[in-house]
């Protein structure tokens, strides 16, 4: 576990959210020039915790977890992995991570970066498992889309009542 990580101040004496686990993935992520969104649908009907591409186009897909139980009983993250060439576990430093060495949560495919709300490290790097190209690029087409529509949105939230994510 990284020392350096700690807990974000908040009324919950220590507790991080999945948004603190997110900013600090977000933040290791942009020092790496891999650039995210958080919360974004998949063509599967799955959300994204963050998904983001990196500076050879490749999607990277983090599933993050702040509750053990949450962890160890998500049975829906394989799905996560037709629609990325990364994919990786993003923990709060709390968590006991013993669970990912498991053949359940096939280690040879999942990557593990343990993240506090100021900043991150990866534990175990996220093997290359390549889309088709042809779904790649469609998927970078939505990203940039919906990060586009998010931006418009908050600069004039009129224009929310048009397209979706």
């Amino acid at each position: 576990m990284a020392s350096h990580l700690h807990p974000a101040p908040g009324p919950n004496s220590g507790s991080l959210t999945a948004r603190d686990v997110a900013r600090g993935i977000a933040r290791l992520f942009a020092r790496n020039d891999i650039w995210c969104l958080a919360e974004m649908r998949l063509r599967s009907g799955r959300r994204a915790d963050l998904m983001g591409i990196d500076p050879r186009g490749r999607i990277v897909l983090v599933e993050i977890k702040v509750a053990q139980a949450d962890l160890t009983g998500d049975g829906k993250w394989p799905d996560y992995l037709d629609w990325c060439d990364r994919f990786y576990w993003g923990l709060s430093p709390a968590l006991d991570r013993t669970c990912l060495e498991r053949e359940a949560f096939l280690p040879q495919a999942c990557g593990v970066i343990v993240a506090d709300g100021y900043d991150a490290e990866i534990i175990r790097p996220a093997p290359a498992l390549p889309l088709a190209a042809a779904r790649r690029k469609a998927e970078v087409e939505r990203l940039a889309r919906a990060s586009l529509r998010r931006q418009v949105v908050a600069a004039d939230p009129a224009c929310a009542a048009w397209g979706a994510d």
